[in-house]
């Protein structure tokens, strides 16, 4: 299987979810970021590449931040938005990780999912900072504090934990 199964995947889940705001963090060459334009209303891609805006496609409903994750999530504390589906993948270190998961969850909408790489590397080769580093330690971690969300890992090489944020199971029941 390719490692880039999670594009496929992720692909799949936008067409069925439709994502008013879809938030990239770490789009690197935009291949997965314009897969997803069809299907949400509004996408927005952070990267501390200024080269990796050149590969977005540019449309009304696209945005390219060339920022550090941390300097964009301050960014939204003052001017908030509701992102329905979260992709994290950009600095693949556990304290990244869990930085970007921190900072980006109060933004996440009530039912809204997270989704994270490289959080299942299928051998210790994977776990050079240049592949999944020590993302997955973030995903140990954050299993654990389950009580506002729930996660799941795929775990398959180089892996793809779903959050969902949540108070309640049904979403009807969400106030």
């Amino acid at each position: 299987m390719s490692t880039f199964w999670h594009e496929d995947f992720i692909v799949q889940l936008a067409s069925i979810v439709r994502p008013k705001v879809y938030v990239e963090l770490g789009i690197f060459h935009c291949t997965l970021f314009n897969r997803v334009i069809p299907f949400a209303e509004q996408l927005i891609g952070v990267d501390i590449n200024a080269n990796a805006g050149t590969y977005m496609n540019v449309l009304p409903k696209t945005q390219f931040f060339h920022s550090t994750t941390e300097a964009f999530a301050k960014q939204l504390k003052d001017n908030p938005l509701q992102i329905d589906m979260l992709f994290i993948d950009a600095d693949h270190s556990k304290e990244a990780v869990l930085q970007d998961f921190h900072d980006y969850f109060p933004f996440v909408a009530q039912q809204g999912l997270i989704l994270l790489h490289d959080s299942h590397p299928g051998d210790e080769r994977m776990l050079h900072p240049s592949l999944c580093g020590t993302a997955h330690e973030a995903i140990e971690q954050l299993s654990k504090e389950r009580e506002n969300y729930e996660m799941m890992t795929i775990p398959v090489s180089p892996g793809l934990t779903i959050c969902r944020k949540r108070t309640t199971q049904l979403s009807w029941h969400e106030k």
